[in-house]
């Protein structure tokens, strides 16, 4: 079983990652990251399928880490990265179950395999400081041994033993230890990192007990997402472990203090006993490598953390610490003994019911061959096995001996052989019947189990095939109709060939606009090596550069143009567009493409990547239509002046009015009337006056007009003064008709 995609980008890659962990807030923030880079995410949970799914997640798989399903669960995703979330994964609840250990290096194991088996891809595990429960006084390095004690440390840590074995075996296999992670949690599991237990203590007790000698380093979710995602992209690792942390030490009493400002009637005190140090881990192979850059700190995030565990009190606060009052714990006790007494009692009821019987029916002729005792043990042996049997046996012999003591002396029924035949025969029976029903039942929960087991084998096929049918329906409907696709982005850009050459630039606004799902695009045409003038915009917003630029003097954006990528406004400055890139011609720059109004989650590696196939797209067009203006370039002028000739400008004056009038640009047409000048000479003087984005020609013969690209009315006005200056009478005309 294969899901076959097709993920085609021009620079950088987008990559199908696994990532195995239970829901958690931690887990969000990491698909939120992904997906505002284009790639694309599937996750591996144990918990149930009822659980509601993460939005941003294209697929989610409910099987445990151990299955045999697994093999065909990632064989089917094709996984370039797969993160097992470890130490941070909601699925173990440590405190809960003994036997988690073994289940969860097994689990590890399983998925190692499976990845393994591929051939291909990066496996990423998160371990944390937990590895490290020794006393340590110092910073702890990359090389140095682990020493664990907790059943979770010996678990993350054999986790990093099973890593750095493939990892020495050429695997690509990286593992990420996180030096104290903490943030908002989304549940009561997530609640165990260091900083969340002192606020439910605080919350517990109305106290913290705090050793001045205490100190750690505090990683904070979105920080720890930033750094493995680096590792992620990552084209090579050059070790196999590395250590993650803030590299700034906070003072366990300073923790307390911010709990205790924002919690309020919180008491410090001393803790009791000296505490073991937390492990402090040294970053300095991973900042060597991929740099460190904190973004939050404690102090920030204290009033949001502690809020949300204090509002959610009975939910984080464990039951199980709360001091029980006496009758609390005799009420428990008493439940469960009643629980373990009941089959007993049942049994008791039996023997009566049978005592009665065979009392009543002892005189009667009819019944003096029916052991009634014997009756009623292997009827409770065959029900409930050996245990009842021998209970069952035990009343027998009690009821034999007291109706014997009714009829003989005591002496007389403990020396009668017989007695003691009766009482074996009644073991016997009883014992083997219900070694037999204990044998039934053995069989019959071996084979329920073999059944749930192939049922549930079924179940998971069935699972991953429809999966892989829902998500082939998927990407076949996103390769024929989604707009980001080659085929919808060929179809939208082949448009402009369909207009006339002096029309193409500006719809080409319009098709970036609508491609890029942005009202406000600006498309600027390059004048010199310096400056850029506004040809076409698609809103107020995209003009508010003005209606020319210095491109030259615009820093970064001016950098990554001339290196011909795309440039994204990550500092969010509100001077420059969101985004920007420029279309070449033989190495000249011809022009500027400027996109403002997109989503901050949209501003990705993918969406910078389709601006630049839409360059490219718009930018044959373009270059289709000015081929075709310079081969009639000597049938577009009047001969020997720069005055265009009637139908060529005529269909000039038409695109850009067009134009106009869906709001593509502003243009003024001004009426020349040439007095005893004639046209050469008239065409001379007006140009100097004119810039080099303006037009003149002729719309009937003998009548001069002047063409002004991205001119209102109000500087139209002032074009008309400067013309009048020269001794040319002219007006502009508001309408006509062509």
């Amino acid at each position: 079983m294969h899901c076959f995609s097709i993920r085609l980008t021009a620079f950088g890659e987008l990559m199908d990652i696994l990532l195995a962990g239970g829901t958690s807030h931690f887990l969000k923030l990491l698909v939120d990251k992904l997906n505002k880079e284009g790639h694309r995410v599937f996750q591996l949970t144990e918990e149930p399928k009822t659980e509601k799914k993460l939005p941003k997640v294209f697929e989610t798989y409910h099987f445990p880490y151990d299955d045999t399903c697994i093999s065909d669960v990632i064989g089917s995703i094709q996984p370039d990265v797969t993160v097992f979330l470890g130490a941070f994964d909601t699925n173990f609840k440590w405190d809960k179950a003994q036997s988690r250990p073994a289940v969860y290096t097994a689990g590890v194991f399983n998925i190692l395999m499976a990845q393994n088996a591929l051939g291909k891809g990066r496996f990423i595990y998160l371990s944390s400081e937990e590895v490290f429960q020794g006393e340590y006084a110092g910073e702890i390095n990359c090389d140095d041994s682990c020493a664990v004690y907790t059943d979770k440390g010996q678990a993350v840590s054999a986790g990093e033993e099973i890593c750095k074995t493939y990892r020495q075996m050429g695997k690509d296999v990286v593992v990420l230890r996180l030096d104290h992670l903490y943030g908002i949690p989304k549940n009561v599991a997530e609640a165990k990192n260091l900083v969340a237990r002192m606020i439910i203590e605080a919350l517990e007790t109305g106290e913290i007990q705090v050793d001045d000698n205490q100190r750690m380093q505090l990683l904070y979710y979105a920080d720890a997402v930033e750094f493995v995602y680096q590792v992620i992209k990552a084209k090579r690792t050059n070790f196999g472990l590395y250590q993650i942390s803030t590299g700034k030490t906070v003072m366990q009493r300073e923790i307390a203090e911010l709990i205790a400002h924002v919690l309020g009637s919180i008491t410090l005190v001393k803790a009791p006993k000296e505490q073991r140090l937390e492990p402090v881990l040294s970053n300095e192979r991973f900042a060597g490598e991929f740099g460190i850059r904190i973004m939050h700190d404690i102090d920030r995030h204290m009033e949001e953390l502690a809020g949300k565990i204090s509002k959610n009190a009975e939910e984080y606060v464990r039951v199980d610490n709360r001091k029980q009052t006496f009758m609390q714990r005799m009420g428990t006790r008493t439940r469960e003994l009643i629980t373990a007494m009941v089959p007993f009692i049942e049994n008791l009821g039996g023997f009566v019911l049978f005592f009665l019987l065979n009392k009543l029916t002892s005189a009667s002729p009819y019944f003096q061959n029916v052991d009634f005792y014997l009756l009623y043990v292997m009827i409770f042996a065959l029900m409930f096995g050996q245990q009842q049997a021998i209970f069952s046996c035990v009343l027998a012999v009690a009821g034999y001996y007291t109706e014997q003591l009714g009829l003989r002396d005591g002496f007389s029924v403990i020396i009668d052989f017989h007695t003691y035949i009766w009482i074996a025969q009644l073991l016997i029976l009883g014992l083997l019947a219900g070694f037999l029903r204990d044998q039934l039942n053995v069989l019959e929960e071996e084979q329920k189990h073999e059944v749930n087991y192939l049922s549930k084998q079924i179940d998971d096929i069935s699972d991953i095939n429809v999966s892989n049918v829902r998500v082939k329906e998927i990407l076949s409907s996103q390769i024929v109709n989604q707009n980001d696709s080659f085929g919808k982005l060929y179809e939208i850009t082949s448009s402009l060939d369909k207009l006339e050459p002096n029309e193409v630039l500006f719809y080409a606004a319009e098709v970036l606009a609508r491609l890029m799902g942005s009202r406000d695009v600006a498309v600027y045409s390059v004048a010199n090596r310096s400056y850029a003038r506004l040809f076409s915009a698609t809103s107020l917003k995209a003009r508010c550069l003005g209606n020319s630029i210095n491109y030259a003097a615009m820093g970064e954006l001016y950098d990554r143009l001339l290196e011909k990528k795309v440039y994204i406004n990550k500092n969010m400055n509100e001077n420059y567009p969101l985004m920007a890139d420029a279309i070449y011609s033989e190495d000249e720059m011809q022009l500027i493409l400027m996109v403002w109004g997109i989503p901050w989650e949209r501003m990705t590696l993918g969406q910078a990547n389709m601006l630049t196939v839409i360059g490219y797209l718009i930018q044959n067009a373009v270059l289709r239509a000015n081929r075709y203006m310079s081969a009639l370039e000597s049938q577009r002028y009047i001969g020997g002046t720069n005055i265009l000739e009637t139908e060529a400008f005529r269909s000039l004056v038409t695109a850009y009015l067009r134009a106009r009038q869906k709001g593509l640009t502003e243009c003024a047409l001004i009426e020349v009337d040439l007095g005893k000048v004639s046209l050469e000479e008239a065409g001379q003087k007006l140009s100097a006056k004119m810039r080099q984005s303006d037009f003149l020609g002729e719309l009937k013969k003998g009548t001069l007009y002047a063409l002004l690209a991205n001119t209102n009315s109000k500087d139209a006005a002032m074009v008309q003064i400067r013309f009048e200056e020269m001794g040319f009478a002219c007006r502009i005309q508001e309408e006509i008709s062509l």
